[in-house]
């Protein structure tokens, strides 16, 4: 049984090793987390002990194996079940009942999500933010990345626009003529997190920048206008 002590890092907890869960568990483990997961997959299981030695075969998601295994000492708790609609709605009601700060669930469709968001859990669409991220990468060349926060908050990363290398951030004026904002700079290797409204943009920077959608894609349009 996992016991939680006084710890400096939050421990996150992990149902389900499928495509998802066991990616995300894995990008924890490497990024050093405390982490509890738990799967009917003796073999999945196994091999994520190089991460964790809170990993645990379970046969049942029900409220006192959740515990025993030490889900309720979790400051997050994730459910990457989605294609058992009743288990993945019995595993989120069962750790919102733990009081686990957060609570997020995988979803397969809107409907699915609604009742998952009715039993407290934040929701994720892999699948459709994967979608998203990537026809984002393809509407210009020059975006490295992309990530959907909300309908009002997108950030993207991108390779420097030539129009506007040469020129100072007040020049520009992305925030005064698109609503964006710069949140750094990565130039030479360095990362810039408090840009300067005398900063000259060089050609290989790399830009963070946040606005909505609306926003940010007359900005796209403006860099690819020739």
């Amino acid at each position: 049984m996992f016991n939680k002590s006084k710890k400096e890092k939050s421990t996150y907890g992990i149902i389900g090793l499928g495509r998802f869960g066991f990616a995300l568990a894995v990008e924890l483990g490497m990024a050093g987390a405390d982490l509890i997961v738990v799967d009917r997959d003796e073999e999945k299981v196994r091999e994520l002990r190089e991460y964790t030695d809170n990993a645990y075969v379970v046969k049942a998601l029900d409220k006192k194996t959740l515990e025993e295994c030490g889900m309720q000492n979790c400051d997050v708790a994730i459910v990457c079940i989605s294609e058992h609609l009743d288990t993945s709605i019995l595993t989120t009601l069962n750790l919102v009942s733990l009081n686990i700060p957060t609570v997020i669930a995988k979803a397969s469709s809107p409907e699915h999500g609604q009742i998952l968001t009715k039993l407290g859990a934040s929701i994720v669409y892999p699948e459709h933010d994967m979608a998203v991220r990537l026809a984002h990468r393809l509407e210009t060349s020059r975006v490295l990345d992309f990530v959907e926060l909300s309908r009002q908050l997108n950030i993207s990363k991108m390779e420097i626009p030539e129009k506007i290398v040469g020129k100072t951030v007040l020049a520009v004026n992305l925030r005064g003529r698109f609503g964006i904002n710069i949140i750094a700079v990565e130039t030479g290797g360095s990362l810039i997190e408090t840009v300067n409204p005398e900063y000259v943009f060089k050609r290989g920077d790399i830009l963070f920048i946040s606005g909505n959608k609306s926003r940010m894609n007359n900005f796209t349009e403006w860099v690819e206008k020739p």
